[in-house]
């Protein structure tokens, strides 16, 4: 979506990096070998760059964004991973998506029968507060399914943090993807799944949901 078409090849190595820095993520038992990916991916990125770039006014433009697209979906998706490794992965990776789908699903019928107040409307039109006040509610009710389905250790305290942290953190990271197409311009982010606005439109709200059910997993549920 940011670089422009010239950039293809420094594109397609992006790529290939963000793959490498999710598998050193995911599969590397030391932490410090996943700091140094991090660190030689951008140091490799920022020298192609100094060698190849078009116009001294763009190749700052062009470099930061590159960097952050590593940030922002293999180093934010790589949580998925993480999470799965925990014990209990598969059930908390199963909280994640309920707690999310629920939360979409909530929102968008509570915001078709009784949106009126629009929520940011420079970002996503179409978006309530009233929809995301029944997002938040669909989340917690997704959080006390997960419960009784899947992790029943959980206690009630955790179902309302887990359902309105998370419901709260996969609707901010649908309107980060929505602030960065309105940036770029474009309509969709991908055509891999026509009418739906692309990959990136089907992960936008776990890009955020997994990374914070992570670390509330590693630090607060015992």
């Amino acid at each position: 979506m940011a670089l422009p078409r010239e950039r293809r090849g420094e594109a397609l190595l992006a790529v290939a990096l963000g793959v490498i820095l999710a598998a050193t993520t995911l599969f590397c038992p030391h932490p410090q070998v996943g700091q140094g990916t991090l660190v030689a991916v951008v140091l490799a990125l920022t020298i192609l760059f100094l060698f190849r770039y078009r116009t001294l006014e763009s190749v700052g433009r062009d470099l930061a964004l590159t960097v952050f697209g590593l940030c922002y979906v293999p180093l934010l998706l790589g949580h998925a991973g993480l999470l799965r490794q925990l014990e209990q992965g598969r059930e908390w990776v199963f909280l994640v998506l309920l707690i999310v789908m629920v939360s979409d699903s909530l929102a968008y019928f509570v915001g078709m029968a009784l949106g009126r107040h629009r929520l940011y409307e420079a970002i996503s039109p179409k978006k309530s507060i009233e929809g995301a006040l029944g997002g938040l509610a669909g989340g917690v009710l997704g959080a006390l399914a997960a419960k009784h389905w899947v992790l029943p250790q959980l206690q009630g305290g955790d179902v309302l943090l887990l359902g309105i942290g998370v419901g709260a953190f996969s609707q901010i990271g649908d309107l980060v993807e929505s602030m960065l197409k309105r940036s770029f311009g474009v309509k969709d982010a991908g055509t891999l799944f026509p009418g739906h606005g692309g990959l990136l439109d089907r992960l936008d709200s776990l890009l955020f949901a997994f990374p914070a059910t992570y670390y509330y997993a590693m630090w607060f549920v015992k």
